[in-house]
């Protein structure tokens, strides 16, 4: 029987421009279809991978941004998004994409798959799990 391992994925990249956000994001969807406790951290840049309403027509790259409506599906249901980042770049939770997840613990209620954290709670998050990758 195998070990479930808990991985955090931090985020610190805006989602274009380089590579690093959709392979994260595409390294958390095999992970969690291989039932691994996954959670993701968005700090900085990162947290514009989760703004609404991307346009991606005039770089030439497909909006991968929907594709993280599909991370409840998966049970990733812990999205950590930093308090300061958002208001460093002029953002709020309202800007964010609404993600949830149905608690089956909790007779299938939607649930936000959104928290808001602090730097401070971020070294926590990261403490509690056994595998850390930053993209």
């Amino acid at each position: 029987m195998s070990q479930i391992k808990k991985f955090l994925y931090i985020n610190r990249k805006a989602p274009y421009g380089t590579i690093y956000a959709l392979e994260s994001l595409e390294v958390v969807l095999i992970g969690a279809a291989f039932e691994q406790d996954v959670s993701l951290v968005f700090l900085d840049d990162g947290v514009y991978q989760l703004a609404k309403g991307q346009k991606t027509q005039g770089i030439g790259m497909k909006n991968f941004s929907p594709t993280y409506s599909a991370l409840g599906d998966y049970e990733v249901t812990k999205i950590y998004v930093d308090k300061d980042s958002l208001e460093e770049r002029g953002l709020t939770l309202d800007d964010l994409l609404d993600l949830k997840y149905e608690d089956e613990d909790d007779d299938w209620a939607e649930k936000d798959s959104i928290r808001l954290v602090t730097r401070e709670q971020i070294g926590e998050i990261m403490d509690q799990h056994d595998v850390v990758l930053s993209f």
